[in-house]
């Protein structure tokens, strides 16, 4: 069921037994039958036209009750509203997912709103400074994964050449935090800093962002020493004990 259900993605919205078998490997029938099954509890939707389905919200429903267990999102609110005061801009707190980072908490430079329902966005690991802070710390397995998958051009100062980004994340593990300098969209940087687990496992980070002219290169140490010392501070709550030399 569970390699059924990866067949969908941002991509492959919408997929016909034919096309899920051959991504699966699995012989028709058997799938058909997993599909019905999963359609019945309401983990996947089925078109119209009864040829083609597509993930069930069912399944959202189930993500967003798994975002708001996790530890992070209980513990982390507070440091996300604090950098945000402290750097004026916008913070994003996310979840890497193994292929993509998912949007957990997000302060705006306005007063926040407590809002019920999670916003369950999703980014690319490779080209935004959330993203790379997480995946700069994964097993060589994961990046190598991502890397294999194509590196889409989202801008003219997206990093798509493999050596490129490997040397970034190479960068961003001796400094300790990552900068996306106007990769995934034009005229906005952010500085982002991983956050660990009580096993000292990068999962997720935290950024802030803003346009180039509110976030020069000029500023961009002084927010990394922001942003690097609330994502300990998230990771301590967490469980992590950071080694100091």
């Amino acid at each position: 069921m569970l390699e059924v259900l990866e067949c969908f993605s941002a991509v492959d919205r919408e997929l016909s037994v034919v096309e899920i078998a051959r991504r699966t490997g699995m012989p028709r029938t058997t799938v058909h039958r997993i599909v019905d099954s999963l359609r019945s509890v309401g983990l996947i939707e089925q078109e119209a036209s009864r040829e083609r389905y597509r993930l069930g919200i069912k399944l959202f429903q189930l993500g967003n009750t798994a975002l708001r267990n996790l530890p992070l999102y209980r513990e982390a609110p507070p440091f996300v509203d604090t950098l945000a005061k402290l750097s004026g801009e916008v913070v994003h707190l996310c979840v890497f997912d193994g292929n993509e980072m998912v949007f957990v908490e997000r302060s705006e430079r306005s007063a926040r709103t407590n809002n019920a329902l999670v916003t369950m966005e999703a980014s690319p690991a490779y080209s935004t400074g959330v993203g790379k802070a997480a995946l700069a710390f994964q097993d060589e397995i994961v990046i190598e994964r991502i890397l294999r998958q194509g590196l889409t051009r989202f801008t003219a100062h997206t990093l798509v050449e493999p050596d490129l980004l490997r040397a970034e994340l190479a960068k961003i593990r001796a400094r300790g935090y990552a900068v996306d300098d106007c990769e995934h969209e034009p005229d906005l940087r952010c500085v982002a800093a991983p956050i660990r687990n009580s096993a000292g496992k990068v999962f997720a980070g935290i950024s802030v962002s803003g346009p180039c002219r509110r976030i020069p290169h000029s500023r961009v140490e002084e927010l990394a020493r922001l942003v690097i010392a609330h994502a300990e501070m998230i990771s301590v709550r967490l469980g992590y004990t950071p080694s100091r030399s």
